[in-house]
């Protein structure tokens, strides 16, 4: 036996231990895990319990795990940063339900602001609550014939007008929320709240989230529904809190969410119109018609039956009317604007003018008055843009462009076929309407004394409005009108209409739209009325060549239609030889592109005195371009007698003139 092994104790702890060490050090190692596992569970519930309890004073331990980097300290999410509450009053009772709100606002530990709409610029404001996370509060009253009340005159036709264009869109308020409680008088049926529910529809137009049910405070006791106006407003003031502490939680639903699906009283928030039960009921009845009925209902469908008979009778009784009226009437001509054009005109912020004519105010004339620049023609021509009526004589046009963006509401035509009226009367009555918009701004922040003053005398007319001006049979003695009146003429046309083009008196400047350098093109670009539209169009440009006074040439170029065809515009501005496309405006290494609008009245006068004989050309009423209009310039085109002004949103653009 070997003797060294006789020096080992094989039953010693000491041995023992170390012949089971593997088992040692994983019993260690569990144990050490074991007491991770416990440290991070106690210290994942102190987190959990202090958020829990949102204590103001954070414990000790606790603290120093904070600060230790243990816990993250995460910030709280916020749904609801504040209130604004904007008010429209006539009397006072408006900015005292406002003053009402913001106090019990307050209880609820959210900043308030209690706004003023006769201080308040739209313009610049609004777009800002799409991101702010504030709520917004509208309390506004309806005045004399369901007009706004003073104080909110700027504000509610700032809606209405960004609402019906088209260059704002239906998501350029997305993301704003906002409530409205309205006060009226039921006793004026016809426009009972019409200011609130205005509001309420042009802010849901704009994209904006309605979070609670508009509310319409009643003057008429009798027919309040809770008694009194305070009392109405109480409750949707009730209702209102109720929805912003909801909000505040950041739930979206008013309910609980308990209710039966397609039946919470939220789903119909984001209508803004409503059937009436008249209808209800009617739809009702005529579905019950063709449906298994019970005996002791047949006389009340009979009656139906009856009724309905009785009414279709009167239908044809009327439609024969119609008929023969038509008939004996087929001689006279008929009004161009037709009560559903004139609706939808008149939606859209124009100033209709007799059977035909229309006049508008354009977003660059708002935009001069306050001192924010003009339009290109300024920069370009040297228009004041304050003191440029955009008008037309005739709403009518032939062609039905695929970018219209007047959206087709015009009607159609290859001829005059309606009524027509005296220039001397649409003249007269464009101007009196144009007065009566600018008007409006009086008083409106940021606009300037001397430039409201400058705006209610019109030195420009724009005959590009909608529509051809062309077609007007009288549009000669229009422009004979408005040069005796001293306004300058910028007539635009589609190239349908080549004698008109050439027996045309001068005019300022005209602009012939070239929409497209192919036939193919333009026949499916402007979808023209006439067959031989491409013969017209070609014998337009070559009537514009004919023209001594300036012309240019409105290129509309869309991207997939008619970018392409670079050689064949190039054939087209030969043919035309416009003023402003072939340069003719650079004199002695100076640009030269701004109109003497005085000389040009001038040599209209000679012109008229000589009967015609007189002529002149656009060289003879030609003035400098200013420095900053130039290419190159520090200034990019703006006038630096005006404020650059940034839109906010610049996520929406809604450039265009």
């Amino acid at each position: 036996m070997d003797p060294s092994l006789d020096t080992w104790d094989f039953s010693s702890p000491l041995m023992s231990l170390w012949m089971n060490r593997f088992y040692v050090y994983l019993g260690f190692a569990f144990g050490i895990s074991l007491w991770i596992c416990f440290q991070i569970v106690i210290r994942k519930q102190l987190f959990i319990f202090k958020d829990k309890n949102s204590q103001k004073s954070v414990p000790k331990a606790t603290g120093d795990l904070m600060t230790n980097g243990y816990i993250p300290l995460q910030k709280k999410e916020v749904f609801v940063s504040g209130v604004k509450i904007f008010y429209g009053s006539q009397t006072g009772t408006a900015k005292g339900f406002a003053t009402s709100l913001a106090e019990a606002v307050t209880s609820l530990d959210l900043p308030v602001a209690v706004i003023n709409l006769k201080e308040y610029d739209p313009d610049d404001h609004l777009v800002e609550e799409v991101t702010s996370k504030n709520v917004c509060a509208f309390v506004v009253a309806t005045y004399t014939e369901g007009r706004p009340p003073e104080s909110a005159e700027w504000f509610c036709k700032w809606l209405e007008e960004a609402s019906s264009d088209f260059r704002f869109g239906k998501t350029y308020l997305k993301g704003m929320r906002y409530a409205v409680f309205g006060l009226g008088n039921s006793a004026y049926a016809s426009h009972f709240n019409k200011v609130g529910k205005n509001v309420d529809k042009w802010l849901w137009m704009l994209g904006a989230h309605r979070v609670a049910t508009r509310g319409e405070g009643d003057c008429d006791v009798a027919k309040s529904k809770h008694g009194s106006i305070e009392a109405d407003f109480r409750a949707w003031k009730t209702k209102f809190l109720a929805r912003l502490q909801t909000l505040q939680k950041g739930e979206k639903k008013p309910c609980d969410g308990n209710c039966k699906r397609g039946q919470c009283e939220s789903s119909a928030e984001e209508e803004p119109f409503e059937s009436t039960s008249e209808e209800e009921s009617g739809t009702e009845d005529h579905q019950n018609l063709n449906s298994v009925v019970d005996v002791e209902d047949l006389g009340k469908i009979m009656n139906y039956v009856k009724k309905e008979k009785r009414e279709k009778e009167q239908q044809e009784e009327k439609s024969s009317l119609v008929r023969n009226t038509v008939k004996n009437e087929a001689s006279e001509r008929r009004a161009m604007i037709t009560p559903a054009l004139r609706e939808a005109l008149t939606k859209q912020g124009y100033q209709l003018i007799g059977s035909h004519s229309g006049v508008k105010l354009c977003r660059w004339t708002k935009s001069m008055l306050r001192g924010r620049g003009g339009c290109y023609k300024h920069t370009f021509y040297g228009i004041e843009s304050h003191r440029c009526m955009e008008t037309t004589p005739s709403l009518a046009c032939a062609n039905k462009c695929v970018f219209c963006w007047r959206h087709h509401t015009n009607p159609v035509g290859t001829e005059w076929r309606w009524k027509m009226d005296q220039p001397e009367m649409i003249l007269k009555e464009a101007i009196e309407n144009h007065q009566n918009m600018i008007k409006q701004f009086k008083g409106v922040p940021g606009v300037k004394e001397e430039r409201f003053e400058e705006g209610m005398m019109v030195k420009h007319c724009a005959l590009s409005l909608v529509g051809e001006p062309i077609m007007y049979p009288e549009i000669n003695r229009f422009l004979k009108l408005l040069h005796e009146c001293k306004i300058s003429s910028f007539l635009v046309t589609n190239a349908q209409f080549p004698v008109e083009i050439r027996n045309l008196k001068p005019v300022t400047q005209l602009y012939v739209s070239v929409d497209a350098s192919t036939k193919d093109s333009l026949k499916k670009i402007d979808r023209p009325l006439f067959k031989d539209f491409w013969q017209r169009f070609l014998d337009s440009l070559k009537a514009l060549a004919a023209k001594q006074q300036r012309t240019v040439y409105r290129l509309t170029l869309v991207k997939a239609w008619n970018v392409d065809e670079l050689q064949a515009y190039a054939e087209l501005v030969s043919l035309g030889n416009p003023d402003f496309i072939e340069v003719k405006f650079k004199i002695d290494s100076e640009w030269w592109t701004w109109i003497d609008y005085n000389r040009f009245q001038e040599l209209m006068q000679e012109y008229e005195d000589s009967g015609g004989s007189a002529t002149f050309s656009a060289k003879d009423y030609v003035a400098k371009t200013p420095h900053w209009a130039l290419f190159g310039a520090c200034e990019r085109g703006f006038d630096p007698k005006d404020t650059r002004y940034q839109r906010k949103n610049k996520s929406k653009d809604i450039s265009g003139c």
